[in-house]
């Protein structure tokens, strides 16, 4: 059972609501006898709420036993790299648009009593491990959602070639390419025409961008794969390889990128039971 003594509260201050629900937030936790922490850089907007401020969210997220953010699927998706590698679960509510990563929508905060009382459950997400090899070294990523490879701001096609344990398998000419996980099959990989994977299934999906293709089709692949791309276009153009919608680098045409499981997985907390396709219905429906 998951004892939560301290919290690590993590608010999106630019999403609008975000302050007030972070004030209601830690009334309802101080309520229930469990001790607040945030980081340093949000201090000026929480003095004299009782809250104990840390240099960095590392810092903050392993000298806590939880993570609750308030924010949007970006907000949790960020925290979630911080905590997954400490092995610390996470709970988001939502103040975004679609929010389909968030337990907990802006009206439901009196449902944050049943984590004191332990009337939660954990789910566990599949992560992806990304190697970029390069002339001058390699390096290693790891992401929640997916790998987007893609094109610079000119409008030229990208000429990508997929490897599956070694063995050639495809080439696309595209936009780009999505490899992502089950939880980030909802994300970009479904703007682009990908499938929608339950998120607690262990696989990885690609889909091509705008493949200049008529046989240009999502494939899912064992979590036991190991995919390799190469991607290259004109000189004049550039091609960027983004985790998480969050770090990009630059691609060159010599450069290998290895896609794998990770060993890390990151932890959601579930506090009411509804199914992923319930969610998904309800938050494509009330946004129509």
């Amino acid at each position: 059972m998951l004892e939560i003594h301290k919290v690590a509260l993590i608010p999106n201050l630019t999403k609008k609501g975000a302050y007030a629900a972070s004030l209601s937030t830690i009334g309802i936790l101080h309520e229930c006898g469990v001790s607040i922490g945030m980081t340093e850089k949000v201090k000026d907007g929480y003095s004299g709420r009782d809250v104990d401020f840390y240099k960095d969210t590392d810092s903050l997220i392993a000298a806590s036993d939880m993570v609750l953010t308030i924010g949007g699927d970006g907000t949790i998706i960020h925290a979630a790299r911080h905590a997954s590698p400490l092995k610390k679960p996470l709970l988001g509510i939502n103040m975004g648009r679609l929010g389909f990563v968030a337990g907990l929508e802006a009206d439901e905060l009196y449902m944050l009593r049943r984590l004191v009382k332990g009337d939660l459950s954990i789910e566990k997400r599949m992560m992806l491990r990304i190697v970029h090899e390069t002339d001058s070294g390699t390096n290693e990523y790891f992401c929640i959602n997916d790998a987007v490879i893609s094109r610079g701001s000119l409008s030229r096609l990208i000429d990508i070639d997929v490897s599956l344990d070694k063995d050639y398998i495809c080439h696309y000419r595209s936009d780009g390419l999505i490899l992502s996980t089950p939880t980030g099959s909802s994300a970009y990989s479904l703007a682009a025409g990908g499938p929608v994977v339950e998120p607690t299934m262990k696989c990885i999906v690609m889909t091509p961008i705008c493949p200049h293709s008529l046989f240009g089709r999502s494939v899912i692949f064992s979590h036991h794969s190991e995919l390799v791309v190469r991607a290259s276009c004109d000189d004049d153009t550039q091609v960027f390889l983004t985790i998480d919608g969050a770090k990009t680098v630059v691609i060159n045409k010599k450069d290998m990128i290895s896609v794998t499981s990770s060993e890390l997985y990151a932890e959601f907390i579930v506090l009411k039971e509804k199914s992923f396709y319930r969610v998904l219905h309800d938050k494509f429906a009330e946004k129509r």
